[in-house]
């Protein structure tokens, strides 16, 4: 179980489902982790469930570049080295037409799901290891639009350019850059969104997210880690540049 020996990865929204389950997954296979999250509460939980000396934690928000530059230089100063970044935090925002969409909404999902990929490729890229890997967490929204949901799609398919800009750029130090855009996970964002839609029948709204799904049910989180521990090996040392769909079929459907 050593796919990632040797490696260290920081995984920003650590504490959340995806986070966490990645964190899990990285650390069997021998790496070090440091998880990113702004929430000191979950920070706390999370280090209770996981008690692993191999992993550190950071309380940071993402969309600031004072606090992108501290993370960084506590991964740095704990492990030495940088070898993956997996830039997963993210906001649904709230489910609202564009036209009824508030502004301070939109610009707080702006802050978090694109400046903080964009500040995290900024600052860390620089400092990873030659051979490194890059995974940003965008999200079937990433590549299809979905009504009410204008800031989290508009931010989604964002980083799909960012993406593509970094890989060609930091090709030649053989650092690869992809995206991973996950279908519907079974986790707390989604029951946030199910809420939204429908604050009376918020199982009616899964129903039919599910109903899109060929495979008839929604991601869990294990299944989304298990992509990024992929693309985080150097299993994937030769894929850069790419749009990685985990959807049961839902795009092909």
């Amino acid at each position: 179980m050593s796919r990632l020996k040797d490696k260290v990865a920081v995984i920003t929204g650590g504490t959340g489902g995806i986070g966490m389950a990645s964190a899990k997954l990285f650390l069997a296979q021998g790496a070090k982790v440091v998880l990113v999250d702004n929430n000191e509460e979950a920070i706390i939980e999370a280090r209770t469930k996981l008690h692993n000396k191999n992993v550190s934690y950071f309380k940071a928000d993402v969309s600031k570049k004072e606090d992108t530059i501290q993370y960084l230089n506590h991964a740095l100063e704990t492990f030495g080295k940088i070898d993956v970044f997996f830039a997963n935090a993210g906001i649904e925002g709230i489910s609202r037409p564009i036209v009824e969409y508030p502004e301070d909404v939109f610009d707080k999902v702006v802050a978090v799901n694109l400046k903080g990929v964009w500040l995290g490729c900024q600052y860390i890229i620089p400092k990873m290891e030659k051979g490194g890997s890059v995974i940003i967490t965008s999200s079937v929204a990433g590549l299809k639009g979905f009504a009410g949901l204008g800031a989290y799609v508009a931010t989604k398919h964002a980083v799909v350019g960012i993406m593509r800009v970094a890989a060609a750029e930091n090709a030649s130090k053989t650092i690869r850059v992809n995206t991973i855009h996950p279908g519907p996970v079974d986790n707390e964002m989604m029951r946030r969104i199910e809420s939204d839609m429908s604050p009376d029948s918020p199982n009616a709204v899964k129903d039919g997210f599910t109903a899109t799904v060929p495979f008839g049910r929604y991601a869990t989180s294990i299944e989304v880690a298990e992509l990024a521990l992929f693309l985080a090996s150097d299993e994937s040392k030769y894929i850069t540049g790419c749009t990685h769909l985990i959807d049961g079929g839902m795009l092909n459907a």
